[in-house]
């Protein structure tokens, strides 16, 4: 379809009216030759179709809003058989495993033995020493 090949030098297009194609993509007549080829590549597969994407008006968002349920802050629970430290590793519940979150794998020191180079007044240094000495 193109009649000439890109010019990667052309720069960008002007704004507005002065906007000019910088690829040289030019797509002939729809009417004769190419448009036929075009006709067919589309009669191929079926086009996607778009939904509905005009934005949504101000009052069917506050509609909305009002209808979802809100939780108040002090109504009763609705997991009455779990304990409220569910998911931590202190008290009745299941451990922070359940949870299947990954935890840190790199020590302190390690990440402050990465920021030695750029210490310039020794308070990384300082740090880096304490968290040695802690075993982080």
């Amino acid at each position: 379809m193109t009649t000439a090949p890109m010019n990667p030098k052309a720069g960008v297009s002007g704004p507005g009216k002065f906007a000019v194609r910088t690829d040289k993509l030019e797509m002939g007549s729809t009417a004769y030759g190419e448009g036929v080829e075009t006709q067919a590549i589309k009669s191929g597969a079926p086009l996607a179709k778009t939904g509905d994407v005009r934005p949504a008006r101000a009052g069917d968002v506050r509609e909305a809003a009002t209808q979802a349920p809100v939780t108040e802050l002090f109504a009763e629970t609705t997991r009455p058989g779990e304990p409220v430290t569910a998911g931590i590793d202190i008290g009745p519940g299941a451990p922070s495993q359940a949870l299947m979150m990954q935890k840190a794998v790199a020590k302190t020191s390690d990440t402050l033995a990465k920021m030695l180079p750029f210490d310039t007044d020794g308070s990384i240094a300082i740090l880096y020493q304490q968290a040695v000495a802690r075993g982080d």
